[in-house]
C-alpha cells in the first residue's frame, strides 16, 4: 500500500496546484441561500413561509429574516419533523425523509430524531473529501494515506422503523461510504462496525488491533483515549506505537481537544498531527485546514447556510435560549474575537435552526473560529460568564503545572449559605491534594476571565471540588442510556440531570468517605 500512499500523495499536490478559489464568503453563501430556499420552496414549510415570495425581493435574506423565526429542536420537530418522522413526503424538504440520527448530546432531553436526507448524505461526503484534499497542507508522511484509518463512531446496524432507519449519524456516514474507501482503509471493518453495543466493538476492537496497520484514527477524545488504554493493557505494551509504529493522524471532534492532550501524550511513542473537525448530527462544517492555527474553516460551499447571533443578554436568556427577533448576521458581517451562537438552513430540512455550539472567529478572513462553548453549557449564575472554554484552559493548567491526569470534568452551579457557588466533579485515579487543585483553577479562571474575577470578589463566595474515579463518569453515561462512541460527559451540568447524577454519586462518596 506504500506505493498507492505515495499516488494519493502526489494527486493532492497536483491538487492543491491547480485549486483556485472564485468567489467571497458571502457570495458562496448567497449562492447556497438561494438554491436552499429554491428547492424547498414547494415543501409544506417552503409554502408556509412563503419561500417563493422571499426570492423574488430584491433583498431576500432580509425577507428571509422577517418571515422564518429562529427554532431550537423542539420547535422544529413539534411543529415540522415529526410528521417526517411520521411518513409524510416534502414536509421540510423535497421527498420522503429515509434516515433519522439520534442525537442526545449533552442535553437533558431524551434522544432527538434529526433528519438525514439524501442531500446532507452527500454533502457529508463532500465535507470529508474537502478536509482529505486540505491534508496536503499538513506535514503527513506520504504513506499515511495507503494505511488503514480507525474510525470510532456508532454502529452501522441501524435500527429499521417502518419507511425509515435511525442510528447515530457516524454510523449513517459509515454505512454510506463509498465500497471502495471502505474496502481499501476502513478499520474496524463492517462486521465488527455493526455490532449493536459499543462494549462488543471495543472488546473486538482491542483484540484485532495488532491485525491493523493504522495510520489515522478518528473519534471523541475520550472514547478514543478508553480505547487506547485498552489495546495497550490488554497487549502488555508499553504505548499505541508499539501497536500501531504508522500512527502519524488523529482527526478529532465533539469536544475540545485541550484537556485530553497531556494524557494523549502519555500513551503514545512519538508525536503525532491532530487536526479537529467540526461534525454534528445536523451536518459536517468545518474543519482545521492547515496547520499553526487552532481555528476551523467554516465550509460555506456545501448545502448549509449559516447565521451567527452574538451570544449576549440582549439575545439569550439565562437558561440559554434564543430571544426572538434577536438580531443575526452573516458570514462577511462577523467580527474576530467576539462570540456568537451558529444558526444553521440545511438540505436536510433545518431552517434558522440554533444547533446549541457558541463559536468565535480567530480569522474572518479565512472563517476560521474555535468552538468556545454552548449556549445551555455556560455558567452565569451572577454574572461570571464561564465558558466551557475557560474550563478547559483550566484543567490543562492543573494537568500540566500539577503533573497528573484529568480524564473527565463537570461543573455545577447552585446556591450555598446564601451566596452562588461553583462545584467542580474531577475524574482522576492519582492521589492529588484537593485544596490545591481547586486554588489552581480559581487562580487560573481569575486569571483569564475578568468577570470571573470580579465575581469572586462579590457574589460567587464559594468553591467547591469532588475527586472521583474516571470509571464514574462512564458509569453514568452508562446508567443513563448515553453509553457510546459519539456520547459526551456535559461540562457543565444543571438541573435534572445534576439532580440525577448527585443521586448517582452520592454512594461512591460515602464510600470514599468510610474507606471502603
Amino acid at each position: 500500500m506504500a506505493l498507492l500512499g505515495n499516488l494519493i500523495a502526489r494527486s493532492l499536490r497536483i491538487r492543491k496546484q491547480f485549486t483556485i478559489q472564485i468567489g467571497t464568503p458571502r457570495s458562496y453563501q448567497m449562492q447556497v441561500f438561494k438554491r436552499l430556499l429554491s428547492k424547498a420552496k414547494n415543501t409544506q414549510f417552503g409554502k408556509h413561509y412563503d419561500f417563493s415570495g422571499i426570492l423574488q425581493n430584491s433583498n431576500a435574506y432580509e425577507e428571509f429574516k422577517k418571515n422564518v423565526p429562529f427554532h431550537n429542536y423542539n420547535q422544529m420537530y413539534n411543529r415540522w419533523w415529526k410528521f417526517c418522522h411520521e411518513g409524510e413526503s416534502n414536509v421540510c424538504w423535497p421527498g420522503k425523509v429515509k434516515y433519522f440520527a439520534l442525537s442526545s448530546g449533552t442535553s437533558e432531553s431524551a434522544s432527538k430524531h434529526i433528519p438525514v436526507t439524501d442531500d446532507m448524505i452527500k454533502s457529508t461526503k463532500r465535507a470529508g473529501f474537502k478536509q482529505f484534499y486540505s491534508m496536503q497542507n499538513f506535514n503527513l508522511p506520504a504513506d499515511v494515506f495507503g494505511k488503514g484509518i480507525l474510525m470510532l463512531g456508532g454502529t452501522t446496524s441501524l435500527f429499521e422503523r417502518g419507511d425509515y432507519y435511525e442510528g447515530d449519524m457516524s454510523g449513517i456516514s459509515a454505512k454510506n461510504m463509498p465500497k471502495w474507501l471502505s474496502f481499501l482503509f476502513y478499520k474496524p471493518g463492517q462486521s465488527i462496525s455493526k455490532r449493536p453495543r459499543w462494549e462488543d466493538r471495543i472488546k473486538l476492537i482491542v483484540r484485532k488491533a495488532p491485525t491493523w496497520n493504522v495510520a489515522t484514527v478518528c473519534g471523541v477524545p475520550a472514547w478514543v483515549q478508553i480505547v487506547f488504554e485498552e489495546i495497550i493493557k490488554y497487549h502488555k505494551v508499553n504505548n499505541i506505537h508499539d501497536i500501531w509504529p504508522n500512527l502519524s493522524l488523529y482527526i478529532h471532534g465533539g469536544v475540545s481537544f485541550e484537556p485530553y492532550k497531556e494524557n494523549f501524550k502519555n500513551l503514545l511513542a512519538k508525536p503525532i498531527t491532530y487536526i479537529e473537525t467540526y461534525m454534528a448530527s445536523e451536518g459536517s462544517f468545518g474543519f482545521q485546514s492547515r496547520p499553526g492555527t487552532p481555528g476551523i474553516k467554516l465550509i460555506l460551499n456545501n448545502s448549509i447556510f449559516y447565521e451567527f447571533v452574538p451570544f449576549n443578554e440582549k439575545n439569550f436568556t439565562d437558561e440559554g435560549e434564543i430571544i426572538p427577533n434577536s438580531e443575526a448576521y452573516l458570514i462577511n458581517e462577523v467580527v474576530a474575537d467576539k462570540e456568537y451562537a451558529v444558526v444553521l438552513s440545511t438540505c436536510a430540512g433545518a431552517w434558522r435552526y440554533l444547533i446549541g455550539d457558541v463559536i468565535k472567529f480567530t480569522s474572518v478572513k479565512d472563517s476560521e473560529f474555535v468552538i468556545v462553548g454552548r449556549t445551555k453549557q455556560f455558567l452565569s449564575l451572577c454574572g461570571e460568564h464561564l465558558s466551557v472554554d475557560n474550563m478547559n484552559k483550566a484543567i490543562d493548567e492543573v494537568q500540566k503545572k500539577m503533573n497528573f491526569s484529568i480524564k473527565e470534568f463537570t461543573v455545577a452551579g447552585f446556591v450555598h449559605e446564601g451566596h452562588f457557588a461553583h462545584k467542580w466533579f474531577i475524574g482522576c485515579d492519582d492521589d492529588v491534594n484537593k485544596n490545591d487543585v481547586i486554588q489552581l483553577i480559581d487562580k487560573t479562571l481569575c486569571k483569564i476571565n475578568d468577570d470571573y474575577a470580579v465575581e469572586r470578589t462579590s457574589a460567587l463566595k464559594h468553591i467547591f471540588i469532588e475527586i472521583l474515579h474516571p470509571n464514574v463518569f462512564i458509569d453514568f453515561l452508562h446508567a443513563t442510556g448515553k453509553f457510546g462512541a459519539m456520547n459526551k460527559f456535559p461540562r457543565v451540568i444543571k438541573n435534572a440531570q445534576l439532580k440525577e447524577w448527585e443521586t448517582f454519586i452520592e454512594p461512591k462518596l460515602v464510600n470514599e468517605v468510610a474507606g471502603t
